[in-house]
């Protein structure tokens, strides 16, 4: 097998990978034929058109080191391709066969095709001596027999020496004898006396004749020296003896005592024994002979495997003068023993294999040879360990080693296959042979990460090219299928294209900001990124990321309307008469941040000692602290500070001239400047007074209608919902909560105190922390929980009341709790108090001075006026 070329190994890879079938056919041929003889047609043994045989692709696939045959597709014969030359294949061999496979493919088939090589009479016999020198004593009686040279013919069967002539004479004559399958041999026969005196040397020609057709001889020369005196010569018991002995036998194991006798007397009845020396080179290595016992001993290794038989010719000479002989044969048969172990011998086909392999394709050729006959010779070949993997019987000890079940390289990248080959002997006699199986990679596994969702923080304002976060996918496939790479899937962000805000690192996942995010723009977006390896075809896997942009304190407290921020001063006036406690102004302001950095005080910056004015750090509302006395100052300029409670904080201030009047007639109002007509109202002025009269009155209905159906409420729905929320307290105090996804506005009674109230939708029942600040400025926490229908009648009034609630209801699905309270609690906050000053102007004009709390007691005001403030916080 390791003979094979690389085009043997090619063929078979592609028979054992495929469904086949074998067959077998048999041919025979003579050696030394000519190149292109023909020795069969394949396609009429095959069964196949010879038109199919090309497109079959036939092809004849042998184990030796020359490609003795070859076939020809147009005719569909098995032609000679090289020389072939019998005693070289099979030397000492009756029949010599050589084995080949006839391939075709599309389906698949093999067929076992055997070639007989038949024997031609090319060699001719050939004696090793071309002299031979005989005595034979002039007493030598008619009839005595005298052993000839034998001749060496390599042919076999009929083409072997078969017989022996010799030249015509008067004395002697040829006496042939056939050993039956084993050789023939010829003895000289004295036919009349001897006569030294005469003729002391006769020479004749011994031919040696094989069975071919035309014959082949061989010739050597007989030189007879006759001899005087001693005319008895010694006589074996038997002229052939047979015996069988074991092989492995020990040196100087006694095969076989032979005994001759001589009737002579004296030296001339002596005898000593020898083994033939010329034309048995082989018994000679092997065997010896006591020459005075005739015992024959084993000299060398005797192998069962190398020879399974000898012919020792053995002679007895005696010490007369001349010194006489007698001969004998002796047939040594050698019985086997279990003694050669099989021999395993593995091809493989494929230098890896694919973990996606199917079941049944081949992998190695594997050969199981034992030297041992019978039962000692018959091998069975298994899988000693557990790999997905089994042997298929080609024919007798061949075998396929193939695919028998599912292959992860992830698992398992390589395999070692142990063959174990055991014979039938007793004891038997086993191998073992270990292939190495190497399972290559294919792209089965896509890229995974270690979690489909990741929420990544970054903060506004954070440098361009900053790292947002690496994203990692892992292959278990390796090479070129283990590769991965990184893009962007898709984005949900409808404000900014995903290329212009970030880019991934295809190669490390590494996802780098391109802009600096604003919080007050963008709180929030969402885009998918796809990991694929670099297989064939890829495969990928996607994970979405979460971006969240953290608020900073970067936007400093805006003041509202109608004061002005630094820079200018804003007036007030107060009657003196004025009671501790007494409202002065309120300042409102709003953060565009979020969370804490949204969160205002309010505090009045003034000289020290001037204790008549106290500030709602929280409402941004100025009173009195006491009454006025006589040492007060006609005039009071006080400074506002408004500060937010980021990190570092930010204030802005605003400065308000509080003047002291004598009583509330000197009041002016700050619209002093539009002059008052005293005509009734016209039509555009009528048209406003019934669209504010009508809002209010809807207002009012829905309110109640929210009271009403609250009433009937209970409260045990309560423990399913809670969460962080935004609420007031009586002074008018913002509570402030992390997180929310729907808002519930409704508004307290007094629109002076309390602004408005925002309540979160429904939460998976936990129970809602709240951080608040009451009336003293001091930090309280309380629970709330807001009822599912609390949450459902107060959206409809927030959608129905406020448009800019439901405006940024539509991007809640994308912010962050916490973003969702602090947005739309901006913009409540705004529109309550707009809302409050509205009706805190509706009530001034039209409500008595107890419960407007206006200054004076008798002022009336104006219908300019009175339009003046409506129309202003109408438009705002």
């Amino acid at each position: 097998i390791s003979g094979r070329n690389k085009g043997v190994l090619c063929w078979l890879f592609i028979l054992f990978s495929s469904d086949w079938t074998a067959a077998q056919i048999s041919f025979s041929v003579p050696e030394e034929v000519d190149k292109g003889t023909v020795v069969g047609n394949l396609a009429r043994n095959l069964n196949v058109n010879i038109r199919d045989l090309q497109t079959r692709n036939l092809n004849i696939v042998s184990g030796y080191s020359k490609k003795y045959f070859e076939a020809n597709f147009k005719t569909g014969d098995l032609f000679v391709n090289e020389r072939i030359d019998r005693e070289e294949l099979c030397p000492n061999t009756i029949k010599c066969t050589l084995n080949l496979e006839a391939i075709l493919s599309d389906p698949m088939v093999l067929h076992r095709v055997e070639v007989v090589i038949t024997d031609i009479n090319d060699i001719a016999p050939n004696f090793v001596e071309k002299s031979y020198s005989l005595n034979i004593s002039e007493l030598s009686p008619t009839g005595e027999h005298f052993l000839l040279p034998l001749a060496i013919d390599a042919d076999t069967g009929s083409n072997s020496v078969k017989t022996y002539r010799l030249s015509p004479n008067e004395h002697f004559s040829l006496d042939v004898q056939s050993g039956g399958e084993h050789s023939v041999s010829a003895e000289l026969v004295l036919l009349k006396s001897l006569d030294r005196e005469k003729q002391p040397a006769i020479k004749l020609t011994l031919t040696a004749v094989d069975g071919g057709n035309p014959s082949r001889s061989g010739t050597s020369q007989i030189i007879i020296n006759v001899l005087d005196t001693n005319d008895n010569h010694p006589v074996f018991s038997k002229s052939l003896y047979k015996i069988q002995i074991f092989e492995n036998l020990p040196k100087g194991s006694a095969v076989i005592i032979l005994n001759a006798t001589d009737s002579d007397e004296g030296l001339n009845s002596e005898i000593e024994y020898s083994l033939r020396k010329k034309g048995q080179d082989r018994v000679i290595e092997l065997f010896q002979i006591d020459s005075k016992t005739g015992a024959i001993l084993v000299k060398g290794k005797i192998d069962y495997e190398e020879h399974s038989a000898f012919e020792i010719h053995v002679q007895a000479s005696d010490k007369g003068q001349p010194p006489m002989s007698g001969h004998c044969k002796v047939l040594v048969e050698v019985v086997d023993l279990n003694d050669n172990a099989p021999e395993i011998t593995v091809t493989s086909l494929v230098s890896t294999v694919k973990e996606d392999a199917e079941v049944g394709t081949a992998i190695a050729l594997v050969s199981v040879l034992d030297k041992d006959g019978g039962e000692n010779g018959r091998v069975k070949a298994v899988i000693a360990n557990g790999a997905p993997f089994k042997l298929d019987t080609n024919y007798k000890n061949y075998y396929s080693l193939v695919v028998n079940g599912p292959l992860d390289r992830e698992s398992e990248a390589q395999y070692n296959v142990i063959i174990v080959a055991t014979d039938e002997g007793t004891p038997s006699l086993s191998s073992t042979s270990t292939l190495a199986v190497h399972i290559s990679d294919v792209n089965d596994n896509p890229p995974r990460f270690s979690e489909p969702l990741v929420n990544v923080y970054v903060r506004e304002n954070s440098p361009v090219g900053a790292l947002i976060k690496t994203i990692t996918a892992v292959d278990s496939d390796i090479d070129q299928n283990g590769q991965v790479s990184y893009s962007f899937l898709q984005s949900n962000s409808d404000s900014l294209p995903l290329s212009t805000m970030i880019n991934i690192n295809s190669e490390t996942g590494d996802i780098v900001s391109l802009q600096s995010f604003n919080f007050e723009e963008l709180k929030t977006f969402q885009f998918k990124v796809q990991a694929t390896d670099s297989g064939v075809p890829p495969l990928s896997s996607n994970m979405t990321v979460n971006v969240f942009i953290l608020d900073e304190n970067d936007n400093s407290p805006s003041i509202l309307a109608p004061y002005s921020e630094h820079g200018s001063v804003n007036s007030e006036s107060i009657p003196y008469s004025a009671e501790a406690g007494y409202f002065v102004a309120k300042v409102r302001a709003v953060d565009a941040d979020s969370g804490y950095n949204a969160l205002l005080s309010y505090h009045l910056s003034e000289p020290k000692g001037n204790n008549l004015f106290r500030m709602g750090t929280s409402t941004g509302e100025i009173r009195t602290k006491r009454r006025m006395s006589d040492n007060d100052l006609k005039s009071h300029p006080l400074v506002v500070l408004v500060s937010d409670n980021g990190e570092p904080s930010l204030s802005a201030t605003v400065s308000i001239d509080v003047v002291v009047v004598e009583s509330t007639a000197d009041i002016q109002t700050q619209f002093r400047h539009v002059p008052i007509k005293e005509e009734s109202f016209s039509d555009l002025n009528l048209y406003l007074l019934i669209a504010i009269v009508s809002v209010s009155a809807i207002f009012l209905l829905s309110l109640i209608a929210l009271i009403a159906v609250k009433c009937h409420r209970t409260d045990g729905g309560l423990g399913r919902y809670s969460a962080p929320m935004i609420t007031t307290h009586p002074d008018g105090s913002w509570s402030y909560s992390k997180s929310t996804q729907q808002y519930d506005v409704c508004f307290s009674s007094d629109t002076l105190k309390s602004d408005v109230v925002v309540f979160p939708a429904a939460f998976p029942p936990v129970d809602a922390e709240l951080i608040s600040i009451n009336g003293g400025d001091t930090y309280t926490r309380t629970q709330t929980l807001p009822t599912k229908e609390k949450v459902r009648e107060g959206a409809f009034v927030s959608v129905w009341f406020f448009p800019t609630v439901h405006k940024h209801a539509k991007h809640l699905d994308h912010e962050t709790a916490e973003d969702k309270v602090n947005r739309v609690s901006l913009n409540v906050m705004q529109f309550c108090s707009n809302m409050s000053d509205f009706f805190f102007f509706f009530k001034k004009a039209y409500q008595d001075e107890k419960k407007c709390h206006l200054p004076g007691k008798n002022r009336k005001v104006s219908e300019m006026s009175m339009m003046h403030h409506l129309n202003k916080h109408t438009l705002s």
